[in-house]
C-alpha cells in the first residue's frame, strides 16, 4: 500500500482513552498509502491513549479540535475504539454532528471495536450491516443496524471491524475504500 492515497487527507477522531493500537495502526497504514492524517479531538490535546482500557500508554498531539474541523476538508474518517474513546465522543454534540455530516457526504468512514458507538449515536448505522466488539452489538441493533460477527464489513462507505485482532483487514479495507472514493 504505497501512493494510492497521495493527496488525500484523513481525520482520525479520538479523545482521551483511545486504544493506542487502534489509533496507531490505521494512521500508519494511511500514511504509508500516502495520506495526510490529522488527529481531530474534542480536547485541545494531548490525547492520552490506553492499552486495553486499563494501562496508560502514549500521548498524541491533537491537530485540530472537532469544533474547528470541517468534514468537507477530509477524504476519509477513522474512529478508533477502546471503550472510553467512543463513549466520551458520543456525549459531545459537536463530535456526533461531525460524524453525522461526514456520513451524509458519502465519504468513507472506518470504525473499529467500540468505535461504532458514535456511529449509532449519529444515526449512521440504521439500515446498515456492521460489526463491532461484542459488548456494543445490542446498542447497534437498537440503533437499527444489522450486526454480523465478521473480521471486517463495509456497507455503503462505512467499514467496521470487531477488535485489534482485525486491524490488518480493517486497515487494508479502509485504505481501499478511501482510494475508491
Amino acid at each position: 500500500m504505497t501512493g494510492e492515497l497521495e493527496g488525500c487527507t484523513v481525520a482520525v477522531l479520538a479523545t482521551d482513552g483511545v486504544e493506542q493500537v487502534e489509533l496507531e495502526r490505521p494512521r500508519r497504514a494511511l500514511e504509508e498509502a500516502g495520506a495526510r492524517v490529522e488527529l481531530v479531538s474534542v480536547v485541545p490535546g494531548p490525547v492520552q491513549a490506553m492499552n486495553g482500557d486499563i494501562a496508560p500508554a502514549d500521548t498524541f498531539t491533537v491537530d485540530r479540535r472537532v469544533t474547528a474541523a470541517d468534514p468537507a476538508d477530509y477524504d476519509g474518517l477513522v474512529v478508533p475504539g477502546g471503550t472510553i474513546n467512543p463513549d466520551r465522543l458520543r456525549t459531545v454534540p459537536e463530535a456526533v454532528e461531525f460524524v453525522r455530516a461526514f456520513a451524509a457526504s458519502g465519504r468513507p468512514i472506518g470504525a473499529i471495536c467500540h468505535g461504532p458507538w458514535i456511529l449509532a449515536e449519529a444515526g449512521v448505522v440504521r439500515g446498515r450491516v456492521v460489526t463491532s466488539y461484542p459488548s456494543i452489538r445490542t446498542d447497534l441493533r437498537n440503533a437499527g443496524a444489522e450486526v454480523v460477527d465478521k473480521e471486517v464489513v463495509t456497507d455503503r462507505a462505512v467499514t467496521t471491524s470487531r477488535e485489534p485482532g482485525d486491524l490488518d483487514a480493517f486497515c487494508e479495507r479502509v485504505v481501499q475504500e478511501i482510494a475508491r472514493y
